[in-house]
């Protein structure tokens, strides 16, 4: 069976071939990320995820993996850091404060059917000063990504806690992701 990565970053590849698996394709799902209205970012994440993995055209025998992440605080979903402008705003909002990080994973299975799993990490971030938002926005490294930072960068020194899956927080969570490779039927050691 061969896997299909739903998906272009770099990460989540990196993240796949960290459990050993190298997808035979990867191929870029386009689908709608505005939040449906009062959609829980749980449900938000979940649905992405399936989505983008539905996104994809599967061939006969393939696999199909999504993921998404998504920074919640409480209730309100946070967009990705598409200018500095809101970067800086993202980063003073999860200042000094717990925000969820909920990364989805999806795989279609070579029969069709879809299986979804959720990790919610908790991320505390210390309190950040102007100057240490300014130079990490000038680092360029969280510029694009769910809440404005990459944790496997610059930004792993603001977090004071975590609990959860790192490799979440990163893009892919791996625990969940390899359950359901093997339940899919993709031999992983």
């Amino acid at each position: 069976m061969n896997l299909v990565l739903a998906s272009t970053s770099p990460r989540r590849l990196s993240l796949v071939e960290r459990l050993g698996v190298t997808p035979a394709r990867v191929a870029a799902p386009d689908i709608d990320e505005n939040p449906l209205k009062d959609e829980s970012p749980r449900a938000y994440a979940l649905r992405l995820a399936e989505q983008k993995a539905r996104a994809v055209s599967r061939n006969a025998g393939e696999i199909i993996l999504a993921g998404d992440t998504t920074i919640a605080l409480g209730r309100r979903i946070l967009p990705p850091a598409d200018t500095p402008d809101i970067q800086r705003d993202l980063l003073n909002k999860l200042s000094g404060r717990r925000h969820h990080c909920l990364s989805a994973v999806c795989v279609i299975n070579a029969a069709g059917n879809a299986r979804v799993k959720l990790a919610d990490t908790v991320v505390a971030f210390k309190r950040l000063h102007p100057d240490e938002i300014e130079a990490y926005i000038a680092c360029g490294e969280g510029l694009g990504k769910a809440g404005g930072y990459a944790i496997q960068g610059r930004a792993e020194a603001f977090v004071r806690f975590l609990s959860g899956s790192h490799s979440g927080v990163i893009g892919l969570p791996l625990f969940e992701t390899r359950a359901l490779l093997k339940s899919a039927g993709l031999d992983l050691v």
